[in-house]
């Protein structure tokens, strides 16, 4: 059964980050806030964690769509073929914020995502996702928690993730009420932006 913990996000504890990070680090599963909907992630190295991930949402793992989440822009290069300046400013703009986007991977993408011609970059406005990713020194790979209901899409109350996923994941953490619109998706792969979703982000931003 997965640990339930508390995060207060406007200032997260130290040590609360660092079990976290533990958890991933040892391949866990870990659901935890954005500045949108919770997510469900795990460390971008950790080759089981992936394929968990891939079987809950029921998906191959090498055609998923997940998203890198990243500390700041300076991982960019780890993962993203050289942007052209334009591109680059719009990231400034936007980041951190409520924003995807979907950027040209290069050769040094994980094996897993090997095949991949692109890929979806998070910067979240949310200080303890930030903060999980800052402590584990690369990314986490990424994806929505969605609600079968219908109407509901994304579920908001950490306590009833917690009651739907304790079965499946490692950790839960409670960073308080998560929203249920999800991200902006903004594919920045080709010439001129493309919008794929309008999500919590102001497209204004273009």
């Amino acid at each position: 059964m997965a640990e339930f913990i508390k995060i207060y996000p406007d200032k997260p504890s130290e040590a609360a980050i660092a079990k976290v990070v533990k958890v991933l680090q040892n391949g866990g599963l870990v659901i935890y806030p954005t500045d949108t909907v919770y997510g469900l992630g795990c460390d971008i190295t950790n080759s089981r964690a992936l394929e968990r991930i891939a079987k809950i949402k029921g998906v191959k793992l090498e055609k998923a769509n997940f998203s890198f989440i990243c500390h700041d822009l300076s991982n960019l290069s780890d993962y993203v073929r050289q942007i052209d300046t334009a591109t680059f400013k719009i990231l400034k703009r936007a980041l951190p914020g409520p924003y995807t986007f979907i950027l040209p991977g290069n050769n040094n993408l994980p094996k897993e995502f090997k095949k991949k011609t692109t890929v979806g970059i998070r910067v979240p406005d949310n200080a303890i996702a930030l903060e999980i990713v800052r402590q584990l020194g690369n990314p986490i790979v990424s994806t929505s928690i969605r609600d079968e209901d219908d109407v509901i899409e994304y579920t908001t109350d950490p306590e009833l993730i917690f009651e739907k996923w304790q079965n499946l994941v490692d950790m839960v953490i409670d960073g308080g009420y998560g929203d249920n619109i999800g991200s902006t998706i903004i594919d920045l792969s080709e010439h001129e932006p493309v919008i794929v979703r309008e999500g919590k982000g102001d497209i204004g931003i273009l």
